[in-house]
């Protein structure tokens, strides 16, 4: 059996069980016990290990093309690849380390310990979120996704910061409807649903994490 050793809140870990689904792979989820060693990590049928979420990207595009997450004309598939770094650049730093790692507990997320939540951190990631969520309305508006018409690893990248973010009720979708509609259909994605039955030992999530129309 194929293992994903991961991290609940951990929006690599998120995007890593997001592209197994997509690809429609069995797969047994393994939590990980410390969150300090380098995660996620997939291990493939064969034995090969994939470490790290481009090694997974890069493993299953390559072993996996079946069910491709990347567009195939390259325009597309670089707009695509920039979405996927910025996920991974400004918006896990100007947003989701300053919000889900202040708050969530690092045996979940893998932040760095720290002794109690910075309120003027999560306020200052609150305000990038804002920008944010315009930003992709626009984009989704325009596209219908964020790189292209179908959905692609950008639209599963950003999902997969905002999934972690929203199980915290830190999303305010009724003030962008667009961007709300657009992550409802990727939160509709069959792949999606290991993600919304999460749950965190302490930390329950907002009650409009698990749902669909929301």
């Amino acid at each position: 059996m194929r293992k994903l050793i991961h991290l609940t809140l951990s929006p690599a870990s998120r995007l890593a069980r997001l592209l197994v689904g997509e690809k429609r792979l069995t797969c047994d989820p393994v939590l990980s016990d410390d969150p300090l060693v380098h995660l996620p990590s997939f291990i493939d049928l064969d034995g090969t290990t994939a470490t790290g979420l481009w090694a997974i990207v890069d493993h299953l595009e390559g072993t996996y093309p079946e069910h491709p997450l990347m567009p195939e004309d390259p325009v597309a598939r670089g707009e695509a690849l920039r979405w996927l770094d910025w996920a991974f650049g400004p918006l896990h730093e100007q947003v989701t380390r300053r919000i889900l790692f202040e708050k969530g507990a690092q045996r979940f997320t893998g932040a760095a310990q720290r002794m109690a939540p910075d309120m003027n951190v999560i306020r200052q990631g609150r305000e990038a979120l804002r920008g944010t969520l315009k930003a992709l309305g626009e984009a989704a508006e325009m596209r219908g996704n964020l790189a292209t018409r179908d959905c692609t690893i950008a639209d599963l990248a950003v999902a997969a910061h905002l999934s972690a973010l929203d199980y915290f009720g830190e999303v305010p979708w009724t003030d962008y409807p667009h961007t709300a509609e657009w992550y409802g259909r990727i939160k509709s994605r069959p792949s999606f649903r290991t993600l919304l039955g999460d749950r965190v030992p302490g930390q329950p999530p907002t009650a409009s994490y698990a749902e669909l129309d929301f």
